[in-house]
């Protein structure tokens, strides 16, 4: 990856709200408040929540927005600040009582899954139902893109422990999927 700024279509409103224009703030928070809620949203399960971390995410950034840097894009840099936030959000809501061990023997995910396809609702549901330590690996990874190295500096645990959470939330993923069919 190059350390080379990027330019995009939105530079110039970034350099406007980097003067603090607020009509340039306000039309950045139009562009990406709504992918920025539901990745908090995800993680923290509550739409209240999500909203206040939302607002407070927006609020961090365009106060810090001096220290942009375009290396990625705009809506990349404010969604890691929302998802920072979300996750310390359920740690101060003491959700994450425990870390898991750290499983440094243990298996390397299976790369063959069965092919099963679920609705997305279906897997929205089962997925607000996971443990807050599995739901935030299984959202960041499967949903938001983050590799397991990523994940292990977001959430202060190991790659392995990042990988062995991932596996168990899908098998508990297809698990409560499957349960779900069998009472309908």
């Amino acid at each position: 990856m190059s350390n080379t700024p990027i330019t995009y279509i939105h530079q110039p409103l970034i350099e406007a709200a980097k003067k603090e224009d607020r009509n340039a703030q306000s039309k950045l928070y139009t562009l990406y408040y709504k992918a920025i809620y539901n990745s908090s949203l995800r993680i923290v399960g509550d739409r209240f929540s999500a909203e206040d971390i939302m607002q407070d995410s927006f609020i961090d950034g365009f106060k810090n927005i001096h220290q942009f840097d375009a290396r990625s894009t705009f809506g990349a840099w404010i969604k890691k600040i929302a998802i920072n936030k979300s996750i310390n959000f359920i740690k101060r809501q003491q959700l994450l009582t425990h870390k898991l061990d750290d499983y440094s023997n243990a298996e390397e995910v299976d790369q063959e899954e069965e092919s099963e396809t679920h609705s997305i609702e279906e897997v929205k549901m089962a997925m607000n139902k996971l443990a807050p330590n599995y739901k935030v690996v299984f959202s960041l990874y499967m949903i938001e893109g983050y590799d397991h190295d990523e994940i292990a500096k977001i959430m202060d645990i190991s790659s392995s422990t990042s990988r062995s959470q991932l596996s168990r939330a899908k098998k508990q993923v297809k698990r409560l999927i499957q349960n779900q069919h069998k009472m309908a």
